[in-house]
């Protein structure tokens, strides 16, 4: 039978533990020596135990921290996403995403699809991924930088504030497309990009494709040469397929996504041009 862990060996390896200051091995330590008594646990598989505890009492911390400087509005985990709901989407891609590489090569990862069709939760569980790997993430919606970067140019500070949105390791740029900006916005937006192109990775996710860029910016020479700085480091995942927030309610989809504009009249023929007869 095998004997309990002693009381003076339990001490002992508290006391080393907090000498180490691991807490999260710490406050496991009762139950895996329960584990350990109970026959459940040997070994190296107990030092995996201890160790994977303390990590991730230091990955959640690490979150906890995050959520409170990067202004991530939520935690979503790869774990949590429905691939079979979005069959479109290469799994070993976002798969190898997760790897975190791209953040190390100073890579650029743009989702494209329509609303609700996950964009935002990979892109959010991409930026806990970073987190808890140690590295600093900042997220906000393009409105929310733009506001952010001209209210820093009225108030003298705007190359405080790109040298803040360069810093870190992975930026979040979410929906682009849904509301347009102003010019001058765009400018500022622009910038922030130059200055991140090749320096640190960053995530966009948009509802439009690249050709009506120019639109949302409100400047197409603008736009392509945007788009050509974000594309030459850079992974496109296009998402195709139905919203997952409504996927209760899919009779209603049909009526949601057809157009309630009236049918383009038919392009008038126009009779072919008679070519010069010369003689």
């Amino acid at each position: 039978m095998r004997a309990a862990t002693s009381r003076s060996l339990r001490e002992r390896i508290q006391s080393q533990l907090a000498d180490l200051k691991m807490p999260g091995a710490l406050e496991a330590l009762d139950e895996i020596l329960s584990r350990i008594d109970g026959g459940q646990l040997a070994g190296a598989a107990t030092i995996d135990a201890l160790l994977q505890a303390q990590i991730t009492l230091r990955n959640n911390r690490r979150l906890q921290a995050a959520m409170r400087s990067s202004r991530l509005p939520a935690i979503k985990t790869l774990d949590e996403f429905d691939f079979t709901f979005q069959p479109s989407i290469k799994r070993e891609q976002i798969e190898s995403l997760h790897q975190l590489g791209f953040i190390e090569r100073k890579e650029n990862v743009i989702f494209l699809g329509p609303p609700g069709v996950g964009k935002t939760h990979l892109a959010l569980s991409l930026a806990v991924a970073t987190a808890q790997s140690g590295r600093r993430i900042y997220y906000g919606s393009l409105g929310d930088l733009v506001t952010s970067l001209e209210e820093a140019q009225t108030a003298g500070r705007l190359v405080h504030r790109l040298k803040t949105l360069t810093h870190p390791s992975l930026l979040i740029v979410d929906e682009i497309g849904y509301l347009p900006i102003s010019r001058n916005g765009a400018m500022l937006f622009f910038q922030l990009m130059s200055r991140r192109y090749e320096h640190a990775a960053t995530i966009l996710t948009s509802n439009k494709g690249f050709e009506d860029w120019g639109a949302i910016f409100g400047d197409d020479v603008m736009a392509g040469a945007l788009i050509d700085r974000l594309l030459h480091h850079c992974h496109i995942v296009n998402i195709r397929g139905n919203s997952y927030r409504i996927r209760d309610h899919r009779d209603i989809w049909p009526s949601l996504t057809s157009s309630d504009e009236p049918p383009s009249p038919p392009k008038r023929r126009t009779k072919p041009r008679k070519e010069a007869v010369t003689t």
